[in-house]
């Protein structure tokens, strides 16, 4: 689903995927939803599994959304009567070619697994009572929401207005200097 108001471009994703009683969700920097059914106690980072789409799954148009430096990610969890809500954003790099898994990332890294970066929440940091109804294998809805808005400044692009201004901070310091050994 698709729509353009006022410029903006978005687009929904519905992911169903359910818990396992391995998950153990004490990764630092990533979450990762999985096609897979089955998890070690390794799979540190993983907080849901059957999933019924991987990263090449998702719709072409959700997909164009993503992956563009401006796209903001708007993701929420239910698990029973629990809801918990994630932000995190797009990347021209992403390339969606994972069949089975979406990794959710705090940082800048892409691969064809991730689905978003800078993510404002991470598996160690969702709420234990979520990570407790999915460790009795309780299924969870994720209704992914991806929007541009071609006003927008990317979060990893700086503005130009501060990148222009330290360029000619740099530029002024150094004719000062080359200034001064003429006198």
């Amino acid at each position: 689903m698709s729509t353009k108001n006022n410029l903006q471009m978005k687009a929904t994703e519905i992911i169903k995927c359910r818990g396992h009683y391995n998950i153990r969700a004490e990764h630092p920097s990533t979450f990762e939803i999985t096609k897979e059914e089955h998890l070690s106690e390794k799979g540190t980072c993983i907080i849901g599994i059957g999933a019924d789409k991987g990263a090449l799954d998702l719709s072409p148009e959700f997909k164009k959304i993503l992956a563009d430096d401006r796209s903001e990610l708007t993701i929420k969890f239910r698990v029973k009567s629990n809801e918990f809500t994630i932000l995190a954003f797009g990347s021209s790099k992403m390339t969606f070619e994972n069949h089975t898994d979406m990794v959710f990332r705090r940082s800048a890294f892409v691969c064809g697994r991730t689905v978003a970066i800078y993510s404002d929440h991470v598996a160690k940091t969702f709420p234990r009572e979520i990570i407790e109804l999915l460790q009795k294998e309780e299924e969870m809805i994720i209704e992914m929401s991806a929007s541009i808005d071609p006003e927008a400044l990317s979060p990893s692009v700086p503005p130009l207005r501060e990148f222009f201004h330290s360029f000619e901070e740099v530029e002024c310091r150094a004719h000062k200097v080359s200034d001064s050994h003429q006198e």
